[in-house]
């Protein structure tokens, strides 16, 4: 698809600012410097909107918000006093999105541990209506991976956007490595563990695989400081993920991929992680919905297993998101390329993450899987929030952050807001 980076646009609207006319008042609107973090103090009613909640799609209700939250749901009004009204024309008004999985945008990487990257990733995502997101590592050395979240540290309260990181190895199994680099795998130790605790304040999620030695150990401590941790890139057996679960494992990362399925072991067969994450009603799975990483059979499948309320889709969107077909990148010390729309080793031997914004996802699992809006929504929006403890986003309800996206009805995005400010608009 044809796309304009979103800095381009931002110089476009700096020019040009949003004017919204009002009732009440007028309030003229630009897209804020990402290095803002205080929340807008505009008193403003989006209003006209088709609201999406996650048990339905309600008209006539206007969303009030006042210093960047909301603070009031309610029918819709004419007597707005001191408020600012933003008329929607109809469209969607939903949580902004959530993605738990991001390496990349732009040609940038999570692993350059640069406030420059982390910036244009966001940027990035917040076209495809991504409002909050965890920066994702690869398998790395340890002291890489510290310097990233060293950074992160760092940038988090610059950029509203920035929930935290997602630590997607190097505890994980060699055999269902995809495309991470295998030399850099370890064991979860009780001292490698330890070193990433530093830094507990910005580690929201960590991916390992199970059945790895100290697994089970470090699955019980990390989940004692809430941090969530997620089965992925693993080859674990039936009872290993039942172990996991049992120390605090909720999450399986991108169902599907670089994971054990059913097998036979002697003469018997067995369940894999695959076969315990669809039949464990508490575990979430990650989506990766673009329809190149998972048929639609299969997401059909996991949404019969799981229903709306166990599924979270997320990008796993590389470096090469957002670039152009045929453009070249390097992902994890590999050279990548972009073809028909999803990102490959170059020797394509495997998928090497996703080209896709949060929209596109949304829009995969209404008009392919045939999954309601609303119940769509929420895969994106309240269960991310929900499996990383984010208690203030991803739900239109009263004392939420207003983190908002607007969305027209062929499902494109109209505009982004964070906090009651706009991050990107079209």
């Amino acid at each position: 698809m044809a796309f304009i980076p979103p800095q381009s646009k931002r110089v476009e609207r700096r020019i040009q600012s949003l004017a919204f006319a009002t009732a009440a008042a007028t309030i003229s609107i630009e897209p804020s410097s990402p290095r803002r973090q205080d929340c807008l103090r505009h008193e403003m009613i989006f209003t006209n909107a088709r609201l999406i909640f996650p048990e339905e799609i309600r008209d006539k209700l206007e969303v009030v918000v006042e210093e960047g939250k909301i603070t009031a749901i309610r029918e819709r009004s004419s007597a707005h006093r001191t408020h600012a009204v933003i008329d929607l024309n109809g469209n969607y008004l939903a949580p902004g999105f959530i993605d738990l999985h991001v390496h990349g945008a732009l040609g940038r990487d999570t692993m350059e541990a640069s406030a420059d990257a982390f910036r244009s990733i966001c940027d990035y995502h917040a076209s495809g209506g991504t409002t909050s997101l965890l920066l994702t590592t690869a398998t790395a050395p340890l002291n890489e991976i510290a310097s990233v979240l060293q950074a992160v540290r760092d940038f988090r309260p610059t950029v509203r956007s920035v929930a935290g990181v997602h630590l997607e190895g190097p505890f994980i199994s060699k055999a269902k490595a995809g495309a991470q680099r295998a030399k850099f795998i370890r064991d979860p130790s009780a001292a490698n563990v330890q070193q990433l605790l530093e830094y507990a304040d910005v580690l929201k999620r960590v991916t390992l695989a199970p059945e790895l030695p100290g697994a089970l150990e470090a699955i019980e401590v990390l989940s004692a400081v809430e941090i969530s941790v997620s089965g992925g890139h693993s080859d674990a057996w039936d009872e290993d993920a039942h172990a996991a679960f049992d120390r605090g494992m909720r999450s399986v990362t991108h169902t599907f991929n670089c994971m054990s399925s059913a097998r036979r072991r002697g003469v018997y067969r067995s369940a894999g992680l695959l076969e315990f994450a669809l039949s464990e009603p508490e575990i979430s799975c990650e989506l990766i919905a673009d329809a190149h990483h998972v048929s639609l059979t299969l997401m059909k499948m996991l949404y019969r297993a799981k229903g709306p309320r166990g599924i979270c889709l997320v990008t796993d969107a590389t470096a090469g998101a957002g670039l152009p077909e045929g453009s070249q990148f390097a992902l994890f010390g590999k050279d990548c390329i972009v073809e028909n729309g999803v990102c490959l080793l170059a020797d394509h031997s495997a998928l090497a993450g996703s080209a896709a914004r949060m929209i596109d996802l949304v829009r995969v699992m209404v008009r392919d899987v045939n999954v309601p809006l609303n119940e769509t929504i929420a895969m994106a929006t309240e269960n991310p929030a929900r499996a990383i403890g984010l208690e203030t986003k991803g739900r239109l309800i009263v004392g939420a952050d207003a983190d908002l996206v607007v969305l027209s009805p062929q499902l494109d995005v109209v505009r982004t807001i964070s906090c009651g400010e706009v991050m990107w608009s079209r």
